[in-house]
C-alpha cells in the first residue's frame, strides 16, 4: 500500500510517499481501506513535533478518515468486512490502509459521502462536546465563533443553531463570512477590517456574548474574552493562529466568567458512554439536515503536503479532504 510518511520532523514539504506492506489486525483491531481522509490542524503540528501526542518515527499523519473495513482481528464484533465506516485514529490516515482499534469505528451515516464522512466525527464531535457538554449552552444564548469558516467553525455554527443559539461568526475575509452565512450564522464580523470588541458590543446591546468558541487563539482571544457576558464561557478549542494567548485572569473574576478547556480526544477515551451518546446525537442532526460538512477542496494522496499547507495558511474554507481510494 502507499502511504505518506513523516520520517523526520519538519514542514509538510518534508513528507514522502512510499510503498509499505499492508497492515495485519491483531485482537480487537481492524484494517480499513481508506477512501478519504481530511486534514486537521493537529496533523500540521504532529509532523513538526509540536503536538501533545508524539508518535515514533516514521509515521503517517492524518487523523480522520472514511473507508471500508478490509479485515478484522479476533474478538471484533461491532463491524464486519465490507462495512462503510468513519474513524478518528490520531495518526495513520494519509495512506491507502490503516490498522486501528475496532472501538474507534463508527458507521458511515446513510446518505453521507466519503468526503463528508472524513470531515465529520472530529470537527462535529469536538464541537458537540464543547457546546453541549463543556459550555452547557442554552437556547437563546449568544455564541461567538472565532475562525468560523474553518472546519470546526462551520460545525460550531451548525450545532449552535441546532441548539437554539444566536450565532455570531468571525472570520478574516468577506468570502469566508459568506460561507458562514450559508451555514446559518445570524451575524458576522470581519476581524481583519472591523473592531472586534466594538462589533460585539453593538451586536449584543452592550451585554457581551454568552459563549465564545475559540479555535484560533493568538491576538483574537483577549478582545473576545473582554467582550464576554456575565457568567460567560470561553471555550479553548485550539490555536490555529499559532500563538497560545495569555489571558489576564482578573477578567474572569470581573465577569464571573469561565475559561473552559475542550480536549475531545481524551474525552472519547475517558468517557466512552458520553461519547457514544454524542455520536448518536450528531447522527440524528445529520439525518434531520441540520449538519452539512463543508468540503471546499480535495487533493490526491500524492499532494498531501499541499493540502496541509493550504490548511496551515488559514486560507481554507471548511474542510480540506484527501481522496485516496476509488
Amino acid at each position: 500500500m502507499k502511504a505518506v510518511l513523516c520520517k523526520q520532523f519538519g514542514p509538510p514539504e518534508s513528507l514522502v510517499l512510499e510503498d509499505l506492506p499492508s497492515p495485519k489486525p491483531g485482537a480487537g483491531e481492524v484494517v480499513v481501506s481508506i477512501k478519504t481522509a481530511s486534514v486537521n490542524f493537529p496533523d500540521v503540528l504532529i509532523i513538526q513535533n509540536k503536538y501533545q501526542f508524539k508518535p515514533p518515527l516514521p509515521f503517517s499523519p492524518g487523523s480522520e478518515l472514511a473507508g471500508v473495513v478490509k479485515e478484522i482481528g479476533p474478538g471484533v464484533t461491532n463491524v464486519k468486512v465490507g462495512d462503510k465506516v468513519i474513524a478518528f485514529v490520531t495518526f495513520g490516515a494519509f495512506a491507502e490502509e490503516v490498522k486501528t482499534e475496532a472501538v474507534r469505528l463508527l458507521p458511515l451515516p446513510e446518505g453521507m459521502s466519503y468526503e463528508e464522512g472524513a470531515s465529520f466525527i472530529l470537527t462535529y464531535g469536538t464541537t458537540d462536546h464543547a457546546l453541549r457538554d463543556r459550555a452547557q449552552m442554552k437556547p437563546g444564548e449568544s455564541l461567538l465563533v472565532l475562525g468560523a469558516a474553518g472546519g470546526v467553525g462551520v460545525a460550531a455554527i451548525e450545532i449552535g443553531k441546532a441548539m437554539g443559539a444566536r450565532v455570531i461568526a468571525c472570520a478574516s475575509s468577506d468570502d469566508k463570512l459568506a460561507v458562514c452565512k450559508q451555514h446559518g450564522a445570524d451575524e458576522t464580523i470581519n476581524y481583519a477590517t472591523e473592531d472586534l470588541r466594538e462589533r460585539i458590543k453593538a451586536l449584543t446591546g452592550g451585554k457581551g456574548v454568552d459563549v465564545i468558541y475559540d479555535a484560533v487563539g493568538g491576538s483574537y482571544s483577549e478582545p473576545a474574552f473582554r467582550s464576554i457576558a456575565w457568567r460567560g464561557r470561553h471555550l479553548v478549542i485550539g490555536f490555529a493562529a499559532g500563538e497560545i494567548p495569555k489571558l489576564p485572569l482578573n477578567l474572569a473574576l470581573l465577569k464571573g466568567a469561565s475559561i473552559v478547556g475542550v480536549f475531545w480526544g481524551d474525552f472519547t477515551k475517558r468517557e466512552p458512554a458520553a461519547f457514544a451518546e454524542s455520536a448518536k446525537q450528531l447522527g440524528r442532526w445529520y439525518k434531520e439536515g441540520r449538519l452539512k460538512p463543508h468540503v471546499s477542496t480535495t487533493f490526491p494522496l500524492a499532494r498531501a503536503a499541499e493540502a496541509m499547507n493550504l490548511l496551515a495558511s488559514r486560507k481554507a474554507k471548511g474542510k480540506v479532504v484527501i481522496r485516496i481510494g476509488a
